[in-house]
């Protein structure tokens, strides 16, 4: 049912589900500021140096993955360094961010891989010394970070899955999966995806690869119904490409009435080439971020339900457990039964669903990305 508490509530309840390291694991002392990126200092005596390397800064997400870190640097006293992949699955770029950190001796990386070419480089730095915290995005293999601050994204894929089967009521579910990449495999990208199908009721094939399910059979989530999956495109995670992916899509099938999309850009994206066709009031778009942006976007109807994590979270609590490592020794630890930190997830729709747990704009707003 939907959610009645205030949002101070829920950014409260949000906190005590797991957003935050315990005070044992995390508390540190403040001792001064930040380097920019790029800086040709290396960490100086007094400080601990990070390095953040996120996917792109072309994306909201991950630009509010830089404040939070930011944020954390200026209050704990850390020699930050920051870099980023020119585009969603640049690995090139963020394999020299790593030996760059390397060369300089910092004490740890944070980093949202783009891919699997990353993961020796990764591997290099664990030798040296540096602890490697994953935000967001697992390496695969998982080990070759340290840990994981990260949405359990299965499980955000999963609640808009649900919240869709409800929307439907029985009727039939003609399927367009706009996914992040075609060329290579990264966890977020399956997770999402398959949590989607399995949230509706789709039975999946092999969970870390997309497009293998029956194309056509019987839903079972809400009442129930029939489906037909026409396909699955790569967006890149930006606008233009989800875009482009609807388009391409609707080329196929123009019945299509639901639309899984893989982040916020790709369903604005989605929704621009639906409006286009005259079809944007009779599809359900569901997505998953949670940003202030997408957020508004549920608010005015371009996206039916979206699942919210805390990008600022992540990076604050990847900060802090680098500082902490630093200073006592202590490590920051998995969320229990799982093989990373749990930072939490929320659906977000102003369309409530029996069954399906959720919060409003209104709430969402108060806390979107962990603000």
């Amino acid at each position: 049912m939907l959610s009645s508490k205030t949002p101070r509530t829920i950014a409260a309840r949000f906190l005590a589900a797991g957003a935050v390291l315990t005070l044992s694991t995390l508390s540190l002392s403040a001792c001064g500021g930040t380097s920019s990126a790029g800086s040709s200092a290396g960490a100086s005596s007094d400080k601990v140096g990070v390095s953040l390397i996120v996917k792109t800064t072309s994306n909201p997400f991950f630009v509010s993955m830089q404040d939070g870190a930011k944020k954390a640097a200026e209050a704990d006293g850390v020699d930050l360094k920051l870099a980023a992949g020119k585009a969603d699955g640049d690995e090139d770029t963020q394999i020299q961010a790593i030996e760059n950190a390397i060369s300089k001796g910092d004490k740890g990386i944070l980093i949202t891989p783009n891919g699997p070419s990353v993961v020796d480089a990764l591997k290099k730095a664990k030798d040296a010394g540096l602890f490697v915290i994953a935000l967001d995005t697992p390496p695969d293999p998982a080990d070759a970070a340290d840990i994981t601050f990260a949405t359990d994204n299965f499980a955000a894929g999963e609640l808009i899955g649900k919240w869709t089967a409800a929307q439907l009521a029985g009727k039939k579910a003609t399927i367009a999966l706009i996914d992040l990449f075609d060329d290579k495999v990264v966890s977020v990208d399956y997770n999402r995806d398959q949590g989607f199908l399995t949230g509706l009721g789709i039975d999946t094939a092999d969970k870390k690869k997309n497009g293998d399910e029956a194309k056509a059979g019987k839903y079972t989530g809400g009442k129930g119904g029939d489906y037909e999956i026409v396909g699955n495109q790569a967006s890149q995670g930006a606008e233009d490409g989800g875009r482009t992916a609807m388009e391409t899509l609707l080329s196929k099938n123009p019945n299509i009435n639901v639309v899984y999309t893989i982040n916020e850009p790709a369903a604005a994206g989605a929704f621009e080439a639906l409006k286009s066709a005259g079809k944007e009031k009779d599809v359900l778009v569901v997505s998953v971020d949670g940003g202030c942006a997408g957020v508004n976007n549920v608010k005015s109807g371009v996206i039916g339900a979206t699942a919210q994590q805390y990008p600022v979270k992540m990076a604050e609590l990847g900060v802090k457990a680098i500082v902490d490592l630093a200073k006592t020794g202590n490590k920051p630890e998995n969320s229990p039964g799982l093989d990373f930190y749990n930072t939490g997830v929320e659906l977000v729709t102003d369309q409530a669903a029996d069954g399906v747990k959720s919060i409003t704009t209104g709430d969402a707003t108060q806390i979107c990305w962990g603000k």
